[in-house]
């Protein structure tokens, strides 16, 4: 099974949150896991956010930062080309999507096109986001 995780699900890997839990057993039963690029700039704002507002200080900041950076290359990370931004874009007007959870829908669903429908999970905690990878046909996980 691939497991493809949006911003909302990947950052639980680092950060003690509801469902973290979850998240790492999904994980780990993965055959491949996978996101967009941009969750790495999405996390790393997260990070910062959350040292910004006090819930972690900057020692934990940077042990967040390095374990991101030391995991990423483990994770099947799918970039932008003009094709998905232009999906992604269709998908944001039909499902009225923040343009990030777009950008994450239209690679899972490339994703999914690719490796055969029901091979992949979408993980994500949004539920505007997850109503729409379900519309699309794709299994939601959480």
């Amino acid at each position: 099974m691939i497991l493809y995780l949006d911003t909302s699900a990947l950052v639980k890997l680092y950060l003690q949150e509801e469902h973290s839990d979850q998240v790492q057993a999904a994980v780990a039963n993965a055959a491949m896991v996978a996101t967009h690029i941009l969750a790495y700039t999405e996390a790393r704002a997260g990070f910062a956010k959350a040292c910004r507002t006090g819930r972690i200080d900057d020692q934990v900041l940077s042990q967040l930062e390095a374990e991101l950076n030391q995991s990423w290359p483990n994770l099947d990370v799918v970039g932008v080309d003009e094709t998905l931004a232009r999906r992604a874009g269709s998908l944001a007007a039909q499902f009225g999507l923040r343009g990030y959870d777009a950008v994450h829908l239209a690679a899972a669903e490339t994703l999914s096109t690719s490796a055969g429908f029901g091979r992949l999970r979408f993980a994500c905690f949004d539920k505007t986001l997850a109503n729409a990878a379900g519309s699309l046909g794709l299994a939601v996980q959480f």
